[in-house]
């Protein structure tokens, strides 16, 4: 059992708090809301068991490329930890439960899980071989996880929404990630001559460089931008979410100086799980945004009121 739940990558799982952020987000005010939590809490699970299918199916896909990467060999199914037959039965297993799961969820939220899978199952078997697609379809998995979580909460209101900013902010800073670590899969075969993923064929860490630029410039002005909008502040009845500026560019000029100075970034979740630095600047921009959205309401008072 441990092989197979190893072959989930539970470390992993951090990239579904996504699904948590309709939440934080919501003018509703859904932070002090139990049955919205119930809806969130029930998304996040059902999101770790699709991811953690998908990262399955990679396994299965990838087994032969896999014996061949330093760290990927480790892999349970690579090691021999698990067998094929084992891997496909849990994998059938876990698609049934969540999929049940999901249905059991407002109708937005099957239609959004199964259109992640759809993803993910096209992703594994063919697209992760086209070279910039693969990035732009990882980066799309992280804005349906959003989408996801907020479909979830229309359990407590049919008419909630995901503002389109926050959509494209989400999507920006998940390409900035996944190119980060394409940098270093490419350095990385490189120095080895081993490659693990056919589309680095099409990549130099040049290009990769130009396209981080592009993509970091872009995720700071979207993020700013959705700050001080008429819809945002509209919306909230507030406009300092502007506060959370700095901690957001901290947190980017980190990250990049853990790619840049540190040869960081080929797993974006571990780096989250271990430095410290960036740990802090997220704590401290999800503290302000809840403070700025959600301070009264928590405190037992009325929300500001809106323009």
């Amino acid at each position: 059992m441990f092989p197979l739940i190893a072959s989930l990558r539970p470390r992993q799982w951090v990239k579904n708090l996504l699904v948590m952020a309709g939440l934080i987000f919501s003018e509703k005010h859904l932070l002090t809301d139990g049955e919205a939590w119930l809806a969130a809490g029930s998304a996040f699970l059902i999101f770790c068991g699709l991811s953690g299918s998908v990262y399955l199916l990679n396994d299965l896909v990838d087994l032969d490329r896999d014996r061949l990467h330093p760290d990927k060999a480790k892999r349970p199914l690579a090691a021999g930890h698990l067998s094929v037959a084992r891997a496909q039965a849990g994998l059938g297993a876990l698609l049934f439960f969540c999929l049940g799961g999901a249905s059991l969820l407002p109708g937005a939220f099957f239609g959004t899980a199964l259109l992640y899978l759809f993803l993910n199952v096209a992703y594994s078997l063919w697209l992760k071989r086209v070279v910039i697609i693969d990035v732009l379809c990882v980066a799309t998995g992280f804005v349906l996880r959003a989408e996801a979580g907020v479909a979830a909460l229309r359990v407590v209101d049919p008419r909630i929404q995901m503002s389109k900013w926050l959509s494209i902010c989400t999507f920006l800073l998940a390409l900035f990630l996944i190119l980060a670590k394409r940098r270093q899969e490419v350095r990385r075969f490189a120095a080895t001559g081993n490659r693990t993923r056919e589309a680095l064929a099409g990549y130099t860490s040049q290009y990769i460089d130009e396209l981080s630029s592009i993509v970091c410039a872009t995720t700071v002005i979207a993020y700013a931008i959705y700050t001080v909008s008429p819809d945002t502040t509209a919306k909230f009845g507030t406009d300092a979410l502007v506060y959370t500026i700095p901690s957001v560019l901290y947190g980017i000029f980190r990250y990049l100086y853990l790619i840049h100075i540190e040869e960081k970034g080929e797993n974006p979740s571990e780096i989250c799980l271990t430095d410290r630095p960036l740990q802090i600047a997220l704590l401290v921009w999800v503290l302000i945004v809840v403070v700025v959205l959600h301070g009264p309401t928590l405190l037992g008072g009325s929300p500001p009121p809106k323009p």
